[in-house]
C-alpha cells in the first residue's frame, strides 16, 4: 500500500508490474505454468467468509478499532510447526504493541479496519471497512482451489514463524481439519 501510495498508483496497477515480472521469470525458467494464479484482492468474498466462521466459532474477535484478530490463546496447538512457545514470543518484537488495539500483543490480523493512511485500499464488507490481513488470504485461496486439506504446502523457511503458523492456525480452527500434510 505504501509503495503504490509512494508511487501514485492505484494498488492494482502497482502490483501488476511485480506480478509481469513474476511471469516473466518462470517463462525463462521453463517452468510448468500453474492452473490458476489467484490474486487475494479477486478473493475478498472468501476470506470475509472465512473470518466469520472463526468468529463465530470463537476463534476471533473484534478489536476497539474495528479491526479482527485470531485470538492465538484460543488454539492450542499454535507453534506446532515453528516449535514456537506462545509463552516465549516477547510482545513488541516483531509489531509495536501500540499499533493495533488488539487484546494480546501475538494475536494476528484478520481484517484491518480502514484508517486514512490507507487510502482508497479497502473494501465495504460485512465486517465493515477495511482490508484483509496477510495470512487469511492464503488460507482463503487454499481452500478454495485446493480443499480444506491438501497434500504439499511450500514456501520459504523464512515464512514459517509468523507465516504458516498462522495459517494452519486459522484453517484447523476454521474447519477442525489438518490444512496440510507436508509442509
Amino acid at each position: 500500500i505504501k509503495g503504490s501510495q509512494k508511487q501514485g498508483k492505484p494498488l492494482r496497477a502497482y502490483t501488476d508490474f511485480y506480478a509481469k515480472a513474476f511471469f516473466e521469470d518462470i517463462q525463462k525458467l521453463n517452468v510448468e505454468p500453474a492452473t490458476v494464479y489467484p490474486r487475494a484482492t479477486d478473493h475478498i468474498p472468501e476470506m470475509v467468509q472465512l473470518i466469520k466462521t472463526l468468529l463465530d466459532k470463537g476463534f476471533a474477535y473484534k478489536g476497539e478499532d474495528g479491526s479482527i484478530y485470531f485470538a492465538i490463546s484460543k488454539y492450542p496447538d499454535y507453534g506446532k510447526l515453528s516449535h514456537i512457545h506462545v509463552g516465549e514470543l516477547k510482545a513488541g518484537a516483531r509489531v509495536s504493541q501500540d499499533e493495533y488495539a488488539k487484546e494480546e500483543a501475538q494475536d494476528f490480523a484478520l481484517w484491518k479496519a480502514w484508517t486514512p493512511e490507507d487510502g482508497d485500499v479497502y473494501w465495504e464488507t460485512e465486517l465493515g471497512k477495511g482490508r484483509p490481513g496477510w495470512h487469511i488470504e492464503c488460507s482463503a485461496m487454499s481452500m478454495k482451489y485446493l480443499g480444506e486439506t491438501f497434500d504439499i504446502h511450500c514456501g520459504g523457511v523464512d515464512n514459517m514463524f509468523p507465516h504458516h503458523e498462522n495459517e494452519i492456525a486459522q484453517s484447523q480452527a476454521a474447519t477442525g481439519k489438518p490444512f496440510v500434510h507436508y509442509w
